[in-house]
């Protein structure tokens, strides 16, 4: 007989089921190529959306706001999402350029959170990936004023029609001016396995003035 669901939310804990340690021995040369293992073995596992990731900024008075944003590109030199820099994620991020990252892999047992500077991307990089979106996406970008408070769901569709009469139906749609990418560059790269009676394994890489050092946090 299955148990009756709860309502309280202290009532959902379940304990993590044994599913593989991470151990220091465990982890790749670097957190560039741990992360590449475990981002294709969450693909493999058919997770929606694995590159999605909670992205945290911080305004001005250091109050702060998360959102999720799909990760468009990553290299040693940090993690790429692309926004309107007039939105509020962008503005919080260039008036105080640090943020936080979140990949919650719950379905594996993992998560992977880095921390770190923002920096933009150069022009040419956010040109290149801009070209390679749906037609829909691009109009979108140009179309929206987001995070701007709106009077109704018709200013969204009067905002579409505008660009589509700027652009038309064919032809090549330039990046918006004030759109573009962000990298997040790594203070801290933390890779977090579940484990039974929450002792979870915690294996963070932090930079320091001679590169990467590896330190295991306390679950």
């Amino acid at each position: 007989m299955n148990p009756e669901p709860s309502s309280s939310p202290a009532g959902m804990r379940r304990d993590y089921t044994e599913r593989g340690a991470l151990l220091e021995s465990d982890l790749a040369a670097d957190w560039t190529a741990q992360f590449t293992r475990w981002f294709a073995d969450a693909q493999a596992a058919g997770l929606p959306e694995p590159n999605a990731m909670i992205v945290a900024t911080a305004d001005a008075d250091a109050r702060p706001s998360a959102r999720t944003v799909l990760l468009k590109g990553y290299d040693e030199r940090g993690f790429v999402f692309f926004t309107n820099y007039r939105s509020r994620k962008g503005v919080e991020a260039l008036a105080n350029p640090v943020a936080s990252l979140v990949f919650p892999w719950f379905a594996m047992q993992r998560q992977v959170l880095v921390a770190g500077a923002v920096v933009p991307v150069d022009r040419a990089e956010t040109e290149a990936y801009f070209a390679t979106r749906p037609r829909g996406s691009q109009l979108g970008a140009w179309a929206s004023p987001q995070s701007q408070v709106l009077p109704d769901r018709a200013a969204v569709e009067a905002g579409l029609a505008a660009a589509i009469e700027r652009f038309g139906t064919e032809g090549e749609v330039p990046a918006p001016p004030h759109w573009g990418g962000l990298r997040v560059v790594p203070e801290t790269v933390e890779f977090w396995q579940g484990r039974g009676s929450r002792l979870h394994d915690r294996l963070r890489f932090r930079r320091t003035g001679e590169g990467f050092v590896v330190e295991r946090l306390a679950p």
